[in-house]
């Protein structure tokens, strides 16, 4: 028999699984690094089984597609390409739809180099139009000194994303807005960021999907991304503790997720749970 407090659980859980659409984060949701989280296969098998649409949103700018594709190929996991969109692609496009040919200093990694460059975009150490900022393994004092130079001379902050810390299998580490904030507090000038929270990223996942927001829900680790996006947006919101929240966090913020799992892994499980139940009444 399965406990009164899993049946709780349980049904809780029907409004999320009867959605027709997904958006997940991934760092911290699917895997920390280039480890996988306990029940994240179960979790896509779920969405493939039950015809769900889903798209990996990620604030992280640092790879493509395909190399997203690919890593999770490592795992074990065969998603194909067209169900990720990164902080990249949407930086790119963001800065193409405001100034087609734009010329940009970049400090990233080579998912957003690609993602500007398929767009058209221009790098230029001379006088770019905007600094960019993602996350980066390059990150030193003398691409601090240029952006800085950059900005006072009239180029205009993007970060990829307002993330500030990241979790790995070695714990947690600085992210994008980590990187920004020095050229910020330098220049005076505040970056305009475009992944999560910002609804440019919930608008063009909803559209990839294909779904209203009412019949989507967003799936993440993040109160201040994540969840935040999530309720602006009118999607069903889900916190899962398996990134960088955990109860304490959630209760220092004025809002709080429809839903509160241990990790994604708990979907397919408890509705296996629930169809077992169903069978021995």
């Amino acid at each position: 028999m399965v406990s009164k407090d899993t049946i709780r659980g349980v049904n809780e859980l029907d409004q999320l699984r009867n959605k027709k659409g997904f958006i997940c984060d991934m760092d911290g949701v699917i895997y920390h690094g280039n480890q996988i989280l306990p029940g994240v296969k179960e979790f896509i098998d779920w969405l493939y089984r039950e015809d769900k649409k889903f798209l990996f949103l990620t604030n992280n700018s640092g790879k493509t597609p395909q190399e997203l594709q690919e890593k999770l190929s490592r795992m074990g996991l065969h998603v194909d390409s067209s169900h990720f969109y990164t902080s990249a692609l949407a930086t790119a496009n963001f800065i193409a739809t405001q100034t087609p040919n734009a010329k940009v200093f970049v400090i990233g990694e080579p998912g957003l180099y690609n993602a500007l460059y398929e767009k058209g975009i221009i790098l230029d150490d001379t006088s770019p139009d905007y600094v960019v900022i993602g996350e980066s393994y390059s990150y030193n004092y003398e691409n601090i000194c240029r952006a800085v130079r950059h900005i006072q001379n009239g180029a205009r902050l993007i970060g990829t994303n307002s993330d500030l810390t990241g979790p790995t299998e070695q714990g947690i580490i600085p992210a994008c807005r980590a990187f920004v904030k020095p050229i910020e507090m330098v220049t005076g000038k505040e970056a305009y960021y475009i992944g999560k929270p910002n609804p440019l990223m919930m608008r063009t996942g909803l559209n990839m999907l294909g779904v209203h927001s009412k019949e989507a829900a967003i799936i993440g680790d993040r109160m201040d991304t994540d969840i935040v996006s999530g309720i602006e947006s009118g999607l069903d919101t889900v916190l899962v503790l398996s990134g960088v929240s955990t109860m304490e966090t959630v209760k220092t913020f004025p809002y709080r997720p429809r839903l509160i799992l241990k990790g994604v892994g708990e979907i397919p499980t408890l509705a296996a749970k629930e169809e077992k139940a169903e069978k021995t009444k």
